[in-house]
């Protein structure tokens, strides 16, 4: 089967990467993908968001599945266009995405079907939000109610915080249209994880879990990123705690979906918070995480287009549960400095081939460019270096050795991703 892979980060890298081990899968196309993925697919210079172009390529070129990686065209409703010209594609349609897509309507759902969540307002002009905040109590989360690529939220600890939240967001437009309305939330203290399931709209089935790292500096400071790095399973969900989790907060969301009238069938992404109460929802994302999918997609035992169909045709209820490896799994990733703002690219990236040398070393490119032979930065995150192994607090240590072997001007990384668990880590986590 031919296979397209929409966009061209790190998570498509991990896609591409994890399909192309599948023995039904012949050939593999990236959309528009980057120049480190051409050694195992066929980049298309066509961008993401241009449904009607992705669509012709699709079908001209007798795609058997379109997998979709970002969640901007999952919300402008690349799937149902496909579906409406009979191309097989992977993801929520529209109305379904919408619960990535927009805060406020998520908040309406976990609301109206009494699915754990923090306590919110909405507020569609500054100057009310900026009333409401002046006599509230701290810290506070301020959030763009649209998509912003994982950047739109920002933690306030003061009156002062959210002035500059608000101003940011609302007045000068740092997220876009996406600032149009903001979602204030009460600050849930806890261990934060993300648990990914795979739902065909009647079937829910949790895949694993995983610990982003968002913020752009160490001991989560500074502005919100895509993603500074990740590790998979989270040590912190037991049996006990995923069977709450998905009694509470999976079963119920699909359930709230269906009576919406909505058939949701792809990849749910929920956000979680562990409070001394209990898990709480966080937020939803309608497709695989980044840089999350770096290390939960080198566990999975299954074969990604298997599954991916058996959801399509409403046939999970086939699995008992999705298989995953005992391993342990952890991503960095190599940004520019000066990420998530304004920074510099087209560096030179050296130590690459050394970097072949690790067996339990997968690399993952997140924004690179090839010219005469050589790769060179073109994002603002540009490689992630995922390890794999039996000890999480072992591998930790491993990718931060191996990154030493990497360069180029104005790199930048955390220093301590994972370091907060390392004081459990040193035995296999299931």
């Amino acid at each position: 089967m031919k296979v397209m892979v929409v966009g061209d980060g790190g998570r498509e890298h991990a896609l591409i990467w994890k399909l192309f081990r599948s023995d039904r899968v012949d050939k593999i196309y990236a959309a528009p993908g980057n120049d480190g993925m051409t050694n195992i697919a066929e980049l298309v210079p066509i961008e993401a968001d241009d449904i009607e172009a992705l669509a012709r390529f699709a079908e001209k070129n007798d795609i058997g599945m379109t997998v979709v990686g970002p969640e901007e065209p999952l919300v402008a409703g690349i799937v149902d266009y496909f579906i409406e010209r009979g191309l097989p594609i992977f993801g929520p349609k529209k109305q379904a995405a919408l619960l990535e897509g927009s805060k406020i309507f998520a908040k309406s759902i976990l609301n109206k079907y009494d699915i754990p969540t923090a306590e919110y307002e909405i507020f569609t002009d500054p100057d009310t939000a900026l009333n409401y905040l002046e006599s509230a109590e701290y810290p506070l989360v301020i959030k763009a109610e649209g998509l912003a690529q994982g950047k739109g939220v920002i933690v306030a600890s003061n009156y002062g915080d959210s002035q500059d939240a608000v101003a940011r967001i609302m007045e000068d437009k740092a997220f876009g249209d996406a600032g149009d309305r903001i979602v204030v939330e009460d600050f849930l203290e806890g261990e934060e994880v993300a648990v990914l399931a795979l739902t065909d709209g009647e079937t829910i089935l949790p895949l694993t879990t995983a610990r982003d790292h968002k913020a752009v500096f160490e001991g989560d400071e500074g502005p919100n990123t895509g993603g500074m790095g990740a590790y998979s399973p989270s040590p912190y969900i037991d049996a006990k705690m995923m069977d709450r989790i998905c009694r509470e907060i999976l079963r119920p969301t699909l359930k709230a979906l269906k009576s919406e009238g909505i058939d949701y069938r792809g990849v749910l992404y929920v956000g979680i918070i562990l409070t001394e109460n209990g898990p709480a929802v966080i937020d939803y994302n309608a497709r695989f995480g980044d840089p999350e999918s770096q290390v939960m997609l080198p566990r999975m035992k299954e074969d990604l287009l298997d599954l991916i169909e058996y959801t399509n045709n409403v046939q999970l209820r086939a699995f008992d549960e999705i298989g995953f490896y005992d391993f342990s799994a952890v991503c960095v990733i190599l940004a520019s400095a000066g990420y998530p703002l304004t920074f510099t690219t087209d560096y030179e990236i050296k130590g690459l081939e050394k970097l072949k040398s690790h067996d339990d070393l997968i690399i993952f490119h997140s924004g690179t460019k090839i010219k005469d032979g050589k790769y060179y930065t073109n994002n603002g995150r540009v490689l992630g270096l995922t390890v794999v192994g039996n000890s999480l607090f072992n591998i930790i240590n491993k990718v931060y050795e191996y990154l030493e072997e990497v360069e180029f001007e104005d790199m930048h990384y955390r220093t301590d991703i994972g370091f907060s668990i390392s004081q459990i880590a040193d035995t296999n986590l299931e």
